[in-house]
């Protein structure tokens, strides 16, 4: 069955990193009264390729839920159709439109809110901006219950710190939201947290459980328990390359953390 299309208008283009070619886009979809999606899930773009080849893409939706709005968040990819259509403003410039379909996807917040990990590199940041705009909403009630939040976002050089200044800015506001963030090929320069972000989770992991008085690896659950109703006081939730989202779940479950708390979305 044809699945329905939207035409999405694009009001904001901005470069947010010169060196990655990394682009933020605003679109608002028309003829509709609501977009309504959940932080982390994704549309998919469809539009004809110079073959006149259909060509659709998935991309992350990189915003919380706000009426007909939402934002996407692209690297520029050598050959890759979709994302040089997108980037060049030849192709879609401000106030023209796209064809979309969606919301889909299941990489969606666990409630009630626990404590939570975000674990993210590249444009998997997008998903996660999603996350932190539902939970402290700027003109709304903070919706992490006074839970720990943590972003932790590893990337190879400071020039691809994507929306930086957001999160600096959130963690400024909310104590309780914790953002960190790694660099893998740093400058002499940079005076912040260096390598990859598995090392980084581990130290959250480990002093979180001193603090509560917790053993490391955990326990297993009750094995009688049936798998839906199986509850944890703290979830991760993974987006990145499968290299990255790989390194982080094993590293979870040598904690002895149950795969049932290790959300995760692969873009490669």
């Amino acid at each position: 069955m044809a699945r329905e299309l939207f035409t999405a208008r694009l009001d904001r283009k901005d470069c947010i990193s010169e060196s990655a070619q990394c682009f933020h886009f605003e679109f608002t979809l028309e003829g509709v009264e609501a977009f309504p999606f959940k932080s982390g899930q994704f549309i998919s773009a469809v539009a004809k390729d110079a073959n006149d080849k259909q060509q659709t893409r998935a991309y992350s939706i990189a915003s919380a839920s706000d009426g007909k709005r939402f934002d996407l968040c692209v690297n520029r990819v050598e050959n890759g159709f979709f994302s040089n259509y997108l980037a060049d403003l030849h192709e879609v410039p401000v106030g023209g439109t796209i064809q979309i379909h969606g919301p889909h996807g299941h990489f969606t917040l666990h409630e009630p809110i626990t404590d939570s990990i975000f674990i993210a590199t590249g444009t998997g940041i997008a998903p996660m901006r999603g996350y932190t705009q539902w939970l402290f909403p700027p003109d709304g009630p903070d919706r992490s219950e006074g839970k720990d939040i943590w972003l932790v976002y590893g990337t190879r050089h400071e020039t691809e710190i994507y929306y930086r200044e957001e999160f600096e800015a959130l963690a400024a506001r909310h104590p309780n939201f914790h953002y960190l963030v790694t660099i893998s090929r740093p400058q002499p320069s940079w005076t912040g947290l260096r390598g990859h972000v598995q090392e980084h989770v581990a130290r959250i992991i480990e002093e979180r459980a001193a603090r509560l008085g917790q053993t490391l690896p955990q326990p297993p659950p009750d094995a009688s328990m049936p798998p839906a109703e199986l509850r944890f006081d703290i979830y991760t939730y993974i987006c990145g390359l499968n290299n990255m989202v790989s390194g982080v779940r094993d590293l979870l479950t040598n904690y002895g953390w149950h795969r049932k708390q290790i959300v995760f979305e692969r873009y490669d």
